[in-house]
């Protein structure tokens, strides 16, 4: 094999030419090969006696290899400029989904790179493992061989790349500032410290290797070669690890260090289960034993004979391996297959210290990713809050490395994603937490007392209260096998008299799990802020925070010790009595009590004795330890992933392969019923193939259709070649050459209106259609829809297609916001599906729009309600039957009388009605005419056919069976005794659709799961606005079924060009990829998408807009000719306008605390615009006022409290919110305030200003600062057209709402000058208004109520702390506004 890989090309460089007496080496040893330390190569050097030479020469080749293999690269660059280029390599290896980059980086971490490896030997027993890795080596000797002069060095040079980048690095750890670089490791742990330069060099090093070594692809050789260079042992014995004030390089290490020995087989992908790795860890054991015995009898026979766990242990180990000499360790350490030498130019002095470090860190036992999970506390303290590696973290620039997992374009396995996905959400949460309490704390405005202990409160908040010590009430003894208890219950008192009444309902609210803290503050601590550097990090005493303990809500009592359930409505002597005290018992985090308790004995303070502060946290904010429990059990249980699913998620393989048209169980045979209205849309949505209708139907061209030949067609692709790149050009599938198209006749459901199927009423464009069949084949189905584009109505129609086409499978339905579920879920409703089937989880089922409740116990409820219906219609048929008994008592004696009387009376019919043919004779003989007697008349009409006759009849008995079906559906709940058990009962049984939010998944994942729930299909709306772990989850509610997860389709539905999942941390946010969606992911991997490609929201003027991130976007027809696109806006001159607010009394944008922006000039105005609409007559359910942050939403709130709420003239608009909750919606008209008159802030993103444009249908009008946009390169594109038009308003005169002016009509604008002139034309308009109504008798309009006005009555029932709660609510928004 060695001579295979020699080159035989005369170009090469001898060692006569690196270490020989020529020019060039002379040179080198002069300038930069120095044997003491290592030199940047001088300017003058550089050009004089380098660059001038070979460009005389003509740079000859074989001298440029010359000067490569002595370095002078690597040496004429400074350290910042290599960190740099470090960084460029950092992008460039996550960037592997470029098709450029990949060929470019493919080579420099290939199978070529072990070359380098010690010995043949070590790479004989990688082959020895894996056999294909032979092959592999073969074809690159071949490849390498049949190269030319100019591919050869291209492949040397790949091949030498990282391992000199490696040698360099080594090199590099040793390096001080003194310059003493000649000593061995072990003996300069005390060094002077490094160069900051070089550190930081080293810190982003790490940062490389572990992205390297987290994906397979660039893990596969590369681990193999950091682990024969003994990495890990060099750098724990380096200074720069030993470092007190090198915490942060510390941790890289740790983080490269659970990467390289990620329990994962580099060469199969598969994920070493508990079992494997300890038989992995006792066989490397085994071998040192082996090889003690027989070559160390007499001084390593207690090793050699000792059972593994007496020896897996560093401490025991070492001290087994004590007695061995330098040499005798040298010689183990050979026999082991361990590198003992390293090149000369790496400086690398193996004594003692660097042998014993080797063994012992080969040979150790670690712990496992999930043991690791395990340890790590999800309830926070101060401590876990003010951790340095997490405060790091807070004010993240780029410039240093962080030490946090990435998500990357591909994980290891299922169990490293959700490693890295609890790392990160763990981490989010608690900089939420810390920065919360933070605020609240400093809200309250703790001050000192003369009394020893004892703190006063000057502020308020209403999310925290003021306590006394808690009392603890037991501690229960620990349950077997562990240290901690099982619980500890305390009790904390809360004195409610002086609250406002809704401020003390929040408290009396807490449900049973719900999470509060508390807290011991101490007002004499001084803020220092923490940096991404190494100064010293801020603690919690700095921000007067002393303790900080987690504990969850049991109950909440009254003055009397009663559980408060519902609020009191009775009065005494006339009036309410004001409740006193409330208490709530609670249990205590039993981690930390027990710590805590240890403490104590050792002398510590009592930290129980001294909490004086209790803090709660808003519902949707407070979920965190849950899921992070959710993410924990699914880490340890080895869940699997779907077989169909698995490599396209973790981002190997072909991407392709998840689709139905690659997968076996692709379906030939599909029932599209009401998908296509006519024959016409049919044959104009299958453009591309030849649709003919069945051989027996050709006459015979209405809906529904059945279509033949959707899947046959399509021939299994070919296997693609290994030489194939994943971006290359995809040979396309031949199209079915035809599709065979059968129809039938839908069954008559019974004589009733209400039997009457609900059908679909849209015609779906071809990509829709599209769209809608993939979703309908099991497979993964990507929809990326533009705004407007249909994608709920495409997500809808593959339900019910689904729901009809696969009765006995079962759909999940989940979405980011409740909002988003709701939209679906209502259109759901409207659908001919039945709604016993379903069924909407968690708390946002109460804003359905709906008369329905669809929550478990309202189903339970309906249930019960329609057992009373059906029973009574049973009433009715025994009356027609004349049949003696109480047969409508229960759904059991119903049964008895359907087996009894109905069913051989219908038996008894249909022998008469098949065997007759005289249309009154079947008419006469039905024998439910006086059941029916109350349905349309006449039942049977006179001149109908004998087979209408027996269709009409056929549709009487399927009404009749519905009603004993559904009884018999119904009984279990007479059966069931508890509503727990009726609810549950209808989760795992019933329902057929069932909707949740992605964070009630990730909460309720254990309780469902061990329900016995099962599904088969998942549907997934806003899927690119949800983390990778939400998107994860709803896959996983399941148990597994035979080592299997039985899920058939994933649909995803969403658009990566819009917001996407919000992150609060910059840090976590941009460096470690946490706002990375599973949808963007797949995007990104090639994954096939379908792009909607027709919008009909928009006047196309106000789509043109945001078409430029759509090229291929189109309009529909609907909004090219209907009405109200084509009117103009009453008042407007233009229907879209980008408007120049000027500073408002001296202020443009103001930021009263951090955040937290506002602009008060542009809060006047776009109210001002507002009142000016509702005066024309626009309603105010079609208005909606958007901001870009949430300071700014609270302060329109403000002036439109003021000037509109109690003003029947105004009111309010539907809706004043960020542009960040308003994805997904839309209005006629949109108000926007982009707020900064600095610089464009977070609107940067064009994602976020996407979202912003794109929710008007009829109008727009924004309200900025054009100083400041249109010298942003980023948003250039989207604000050219806004642009175009005049920066002040211009207004049209004499129209009203709507208008009768068309869009194109040319007409004078009167302009508004500013918000002044545009307050005083509002301003006479309202007196003109008036006096008109007056004039007609006084009367004043109608005001509708919104949303809008809803909330603000809720803020008005407030009292005492309704301002300061508005105010609070704004200013902890989740992420809204933050930079």
């Amino acid at each position: 094999m060695s001579k295979l890989i020699q080159s035989r090309d005369d170009c090469r460089p001898d060692v006569n030419d690196l270490e020989g007496e020529n020019e060039w080496t002379q040179l080198a040893h002069k300038h930069w090969r120095s044997p003491v330390k290592s030199r940047k190569v001088k300017n003058e050097v550089i050009k004089n006696d380098i660059w001038d030479s070979l460009e005389n020469e003509g740079f000859p080749f074989r001298t440029l290899l010359v000067l490569e293999n002595l370095q002078l690269l690597e040496n004429s660059l400074s350290v910042t400029i290599r960190t740099h280029i470090l960084s460029f390599l950092i992008s460039a290896f996550q960037s592997l989904d470029n098709g450029l980059v990949r060929r470019e980086c493919a080579p420099l971490v290939s199978i070529s790179i072990w070359q380098n490896l010690a010995s043949e030997a070590t790479r004989e027993r990688k082959f020895e493992q894996h056999a294909p890795l032979k092959k592999a080596w073969r074809a690159a000797a071949r490849k390498f061989d049949s190269a030319d002069e100019t591919t050869q060095a291209k492949l040397r040079f790949d091949r030498a790349w990282l391992y000199s980048l490696l040698l360099d690095f080594i090199l590099r750890l040793r390096e001080s500032s003194t310059g003493e670089s000649e000593q061995s490791l072990s003996a300069i742990f005390t060094s002077a410290k490094p160069h900051s330069d070089n550190l930081i060099y080293c810190e982003r090093f790490l940062e490389f290797l572990t992205d390297l070594e987290s994906q397979l692809p660039t893990r596969r050789y590369v681990n193999t070669l950091v682990k024969d260079l003994n990495l890990l042992a060099l750098i724990s014995l380096s200074p720069i690890f030993n470092e007190a004030e090198n915490g942060l390089f510390r941790d890289l290490f740790v983080l490269l260090r659970h990467f390289v020995h990620f329990p994962i087989d580099d060469n199969t992908g598969i994920q070493l289960s508990q079992v494997q790795s300890y038989e992995e860890h006792s066989a490397d054991l085994a071998r040192l034993q082996r090889i003690s015995l027989k070559h160390f009898k007499d001084k390593l026979i207690i090793l050699a004979l000792s059972n593994y766990a007496a020896i897996d242990s560093r401490a025991e180990l070492e001290a087994h391996l004590q007695p061995l000499s330098d040499a005798e360790l040298a010689t183990l350490s050979g026999l082991l297959g361990f590198r003992t030498t390293y090149p000369l130019t790496s400086k690398v002095d193996v004594d003692r210290a660097v042998l014993m470090e080797i063994l012992l860190s080969a040979h150790e036992r670690r712990k496992t990713f999930r043991e690791v999970m395990r340890d790590l506390s999800i309830l926070p303290t101060e401590a876990a809050l003010y951790e340095p590696t997490l405060l790091r973290n807070e004010h993240y620039n780029g410039s240093r490395s962080l030490a946090i997992p990435k998500l990357n374009l591909q994980y290891l396995s299922v169990g490293d994603f959700l490693w890295r996905s609890f790392v990160l959400y763990r981490c989010e949460s608690f900089f939420e937490i810390r920065k919360e309490m933070e605020e609240i704390v400093k809200r309250l405005q703790p001050q000192e007392t003369p009394h020893p202990n004892k703190i006063r409160f000057d502020g308020f908040s209403r999310m925290a209260f003021a306590i006394s010590k808690p009392a603890i009430m037991e501690v229960a003894p620990p349950k077997v096998g562990h240290n901690k208890p099982a619980f500890v219950r305390a009790e904390i008192g809360l004195d409610v008299s002086k609250l406002a009444e809704s401020v003390r309902r929040e408290w009396e609210s807490l449900r049973q799990d719900d999470v509060v803290y508390l807290l011991a503050v101490d007002p004499t601590g001084d803020a220092r802020a923490p940096t991404n550097g190494h100064v010293a990090h801020a603690t919690s005493r700095h921000f007067g925070i002393r303790y900080l303990r987690v504990a969850e809500v049991e109950q909440v009592l009254d003055d009397d010790g009663r559980v408060i359930r519902d609020m009191p409505t009775g009065l005494t002597n006339g009036y309410v009595a004001r409740p006193r005290i409330r208490r709530l018992l609670v249990t205590m985090d039993a981690t930390a009590y027990t710590l805590d308790i240890a403490q104590r004995k050792e002398g510590q303070p009592d930290v129980y004795e001294s909490i004086n502060l209790i803090v709660r946290r808003k519902g949707r904010e407070n979920n965190f330890r849950k899921i992070l429990d959710t993410i924990k059990t699914l880490a340890s249980s080895d869940i699997p992933v779907p077989d169909w699913l698995r490599e396209v998620f973790l981002g190997y393989g072909d991407p392709t392969s998840a689709t139905y048209t690659r997968l076996p169980n692709r379906i030939n045979q599909l029932d599209f019923r009401d998908t296509f209205l006519d024959w016409t849309h049919l044959v104009a949505s299958l453009p591309d193939i030849s649709v003919e209708p069945h051989a027996n139907d050709k006459s015979v061209i209405e809906p529904p259709f059945i279509l033949h030949g959707v899947a046959s067609a399509e021939s299994e692709p070919p296997r693609p070649s290994k030489k194939r790149r994943r971006d290359d050009v995809e040979v396309s599938q031949p199209a079915p050459k035809s599709i065979k198209v059968w129809t039938y006749q839908p069954p008559n459901n019974g004589p009733y209106p209400t039997d009457a199927l609900k059908t679909n009423q849209i015609r779906f464009t071809p990509i829709q259609v599209q769209a809608i069949m993939s979703g309908t084949q099991p497979g993964l189905t990507v929809i990326v829809g533009p705004p407007g584009t249909g994608k709920t109505d495409v997500a809808t129609q593959i339900i019910n297609n689904i729901y009809h086409d696969f009765p006995s499978q079962r759909t999940l339905l989940v979405a980011h916001s409740n909002q988003a579920l709701n939209q679906l879920f209502q259109k759901i409703t409207n659908l001919d599906i039945d709604e016993r089937h379903l069924l909407r989880l968690g708390h946002g089922e109460e804003d359905l729009e709906t008369d329905v409740s669809y929550s478990k116990h309202g189903r339970v409820e309906s249930f019960l309600d329609n057992r009373g219906h059906y029973l009574a219609e049973v009433d009715r048929l025994a009356a027609s039957f004349q049949a003696p008994g109480a047969h409508a008592n229960s759904c059991e004696t119903a049964g008895y009388f359907n087996s009894v009387y109905v069913v051989p009376a219908w038996s008894k019919f249909w022998d008469r009605a098949d065997a007759d043919t005289d249309v009154s004779a079947i008419a006469s003989s039905f024998p439910f005419h006086e059941y029916f007697a109350n349905a349309p008349q006449p039942l049977f009409p006179p001149e109908s056919s004998v087979e209408q006759i027996r269709d009409t009849a056929r549709g009487c008995q399927r009404h009749i069976e519905r009603i004993f079906t559904e009884l018999e559906n119904i009984r279990p709940f007479e059966i069931l005794r508890t509503s727990r058990d009726k609810a549950n009962y209808l989760l795992i049984k019933e329902a057929r659709i069932i909707a949740m939010t992605s964070t009630h998944a990730a909460i309720r994942r254990q309780e469902i799961a061990d329900l016995g729930f099962h599904y088969d299909n998942v549907i997934m709306e806003e899927a690119a606005q949800m983390t990778e772990i939400e998107n994860f989850i709803p896959w996983v509610l399941q148990n597994p079924q035979d080592g299997q997860i039985p899920l058939q389709r994933v649909v995803l539905c969403g658009d990566h060009l819009q917001n996407s999942p919000i992150v609060q941390n910059l840090a976590f946010r941009q460096f470690a990829n946490l706002e990375q969606s599973l949808f963007l992911r797949f995007v990104r991997l090639g994954v096939p998408t379908i792009s909607l490609d027709h919008q009909g929201r928009a006047r196309p003027s106000i789509a043109e807009l945001y078409k430029w991130r759509y090229p291929k976007l189109e309009n529909l027809p609907n909004v090219l000719t209907e009405i109200e696109y084509l009117r103009a806006n009453a008042g407007f001159r233009y229907e879209y306008q980008f408007i120049d607010v000027a500073d408002y009394k001296g202020t443009g944008e103001s930021q009263p605390t951090p955040h937290y922006f506002q602009n008060l000039g542009e809060a006047e105005y776009a109210v001002a615009l507002y009142q000016y609409m509702r005066l024309l007559g626009y309603p105010a359910s079609k208005i909606s006022i958007l901001t870009t942050y949430a300071g700014q939403r609270a302060l329109i709130r403000d002036v439109l409290g003021h000037r509109c709420a109690k003003n029947r003239l105004f009111g309010l608009p539907r809706l004043v919110t960020t542009v960040d909750k308003y994805q997904g919606e839309q209005n006629d008209y949109i108000i926007l305030s982009l707020v900064r008159t600095t610089r464009p802030g977070y609107l940067r993103d064009i994602r976020r200003l996407t979202v912003a444009l794109s929710r008007a249908r009829l109008g727009l009008y924004v309200l900025g600062r054009r100083s400041v946009f249109e010298t942003c390169y980023e948003l250039r594109e989207a604000f050219v057209k806004l642009f175009e038009r005049p920066n002040q308003l211009l207004l049209t005169t004499g129209e009203m709402f709507p208008a009768d002016r068309m869009l194109g009509d040319e007409v004078e604008g009167t302009e508004m000058t500013g918000v002044v002139h545009l307050g005083q034309y509002v301003f006479e308009m309202a007196k003109v208004k008036i006096e008109s109504l007056k004039v007609r008798g006084g009367q004043s309009p109608v005001v509708e109520e919104t949303p809008e006005m809803m909330k603000m009555d809720e803020v008005d029932e407030n009292g005492v702390g309704g301002e300061q709660a508005e105010e609070e609510e704004e200013e902890e928004e989740d992420a809204d506004g933050v930079e």
